[in-house]
């Protein structure tokens, strides 16, 4: 028996073929090895893509999650099929970003979690999102997610 069968993973390790959609994916977690720690954890996803559900064109952002563990993390690999599974969902930005933020949350009962969606612009106007589910654990070092404001050309 492997590690990854130890644990109940079923994608790490294995090809594994992207969800139809977010329903259909599987997030997957593991122990978190510092249980006792607030301690913060990034995922910067620079290439997200959803579907316009009234246009049916694609829709672009850079997603920042941040989360404070308490006893699980995310396995990394089922994180990106998760997300990849967006490609083809036709969703609003909004019910984007926090739908993704509401699942970890449901998946991973973190101490803390926020997520921020910074869109590209559809029809001029850039839209983003932001979702977290209360105050930081207080002490946490919480760096700036780092996404500059979409400024275009200028």
């Amino acid at each position: 028996m492997t590690q990854d069968e130890n644990l109940g993973l079923s994608q790490l390790g294995k090809a594994t073929e992207a969800p139809k959609s977010p329903d259909e994916a599987v997030l997957e977690r593991v122990p978190s090895p510092h249980g006792d720690t607030n301690y913060l954890v990034r995922f910067t996803i620079p290439e997200f893509t959803s579907i316009c559900p009234v246009t049916g064109q694609p829709d672009f952002a850079h997603l920042v999650l941040d989360y404070v563990p308490d006893k699980w993390l995310v396995e990394s690999k089922s994180l990106k099929l998760y997300l990849t599974s967006f490609r083809n969902h036709g969703a609003f930005h909004e019910d984007c970003t926090v739908a993704i933020g509401r699942r970890l949350v449901d998946e991973l009962a973190p101490r803390w979690l926020r997520i921020g969606g910074y869109w590209y612009p559809r029809g001029g106007i850039p839209i983003d999102v932001f979702w977290q589910t209360g105050t930081p654990p207080e002490g946490l070092w919480l760096p700036d997610q780092g996404v500059p404001t979409y400024r275009g050309r200028g």
